[in-house]
C-alpha cells in the first residue's frame, strides 16, 4: 500500500509510521488520519510485526490539526467527517493490542501532543517540545489531551499545563513523567528501535495481555483491575506462547513464540 503523508516501514519485528508533512511540521489532516489507521491495521494483521514506532520526518514530531483544513471545513463536512475527526486516529492508536512507542523529535503540540500520549512509550531527543496550546485559540484538547494528560502527570500538573498552553522542554517533560527518556537527535530513533526489539522478543500474547490489563485497571478501581489481572493470567497459562516460555527456560534458550 502507498501512502502521501505517512511513510510505513517494517523492520525485523517492528513497524515505523513515520508523520511526513515536513512542510507544515507535519499537521495531521484528513487523508493522513486515514492513512495512520491504514498502517494500523496493516501492522495488526501482520503476526511478524509485533511493536509499532511512531516517528515525524524534519523538526517536528507533529505540529497538532491542519488547522488550515479545519477552517475551512463547514460544520456540516465536518459532521460527516465526525469518525476521522477528533477522537481518530488517536483513541485507535490508545486502544492497539499491540505496544506503541512515540519518538518524539521536535515539536509535539496540541494534537501531536496527543498523539504521544496515545502510545504507550515516550522518547523524546533533547530539542523535543511538548504542549497543548489550545487554550491560547479558544479551544480545548480535544483528542484526549483532558483525559490522557491527567492520568499520566495528574491533575495538578495537566491543569497547569493545559490552562496556560506553555510549552514543556524535553528534560522537564521526563522529569514530571511526561516521557520516560530523553535522547540526543541523532540517538532518538536507534534508541525507538532498540526498544522496540526488545520488547518484540517477548511473548506476543503476553504482551496485549499486559497492556490490557494494565489499561483496564487505570480506568477502574483496583479490585476490578486485579480481577481482570486474573482472567488475563487464567487465559496466559493456556497459551502455546506460554508452553513454550517455560521449556526455552528450562532448557536455556531463547524462546521461540508464535503469538498463540
Amino acid at each position: 500500500m502507498s501512502f502521501q503523508f505517512i511513510e510505513f516501514r517494517k523492520e525485523q519485528n517492528f513497524a515505523v509510521i513515520t508523520l511526513n508533512r515536513p512542510d507544515v511540521l507535519n499537521a495531521i489532516n484528513i487523508q493522513m488520519r486515514q492513512e495512520i489507521l491504514s498502517a494500523l491495521d496493516e501492522a495488526l494483521n501482520n503476526d511478524e510485526i509485533r511493536v509499532v514506532i511512531f516517528a515525524g520526518t524534519g523538526r517536528a514530531f507533529c505540529s497538532g490539526v491542519d488547522v488550515k483544513e479545519l477552517k475551512s471545513r463547514t460544520p456540516l463536512e465536518a459532521r460527516r467527517t465526525v469518525k476521522l475527526g477528533g477522537t481518530e486516529p488517536f483513541n485507535t492508536i490508545a486502544q492497539y493490542p499491540k505496544p506503541t512507542i512515540a519518538a518524539i523529535n521536535g515539536y509535539a503540540v496540541g494534537g501531536g501532543c496527543e498523539l504521544a500520549l496515545a502510545c504507550d512509550i515516550r522518547l523524546a531527543s533533547e530539542n523535543a517540545k511538548l504542549g497543548q496550546p489550545e487554550v491560547l485559540r479558544g479551544l480545548i484538547p480535544g483528542a484526549g489531551g483532558t483525559q490522557r494528560l491527567p492520568r499520566l502527570v495528574g491533575p495538578g500538573l495537566a491543569k497547569e499545563l493545559i490552562f496556560t498552553g506553555k510549552m514543556v522542554e524535553a528534560k522537564e517533560a521526563e522529569r514530571i513523567g511526561l516521557v520516560n527518556h530523553v535522547y540526543s537527535a541523532e540517538e532518538l530513533m536507534k534508541a525507538a528501535e532498540d526498544l522496540a526489539i526488545t520488547i518484540a522478543k517477548n511473548g506476543p500474547v503476553a504482551l496485549m495481555l499486559s497492556k490490557a490489563a494494565i489499561d483496564r485497571g487505570l480506568d477502574s478501581d483496583i479490585t476490578t483491575g486485579l480481577a481482570y489481572e486474573k482472567e488475563a493470567s487464567t487465559i496466559i497459562h493456556y497459551t502455546d506462547d506460554k508452553q513454550e516460555g517455560t521449556a526455552a527456560f528450562l532448557e536455556k534458550r531463547e524462546p521461540k513464540f508464535k503469538g498463540r
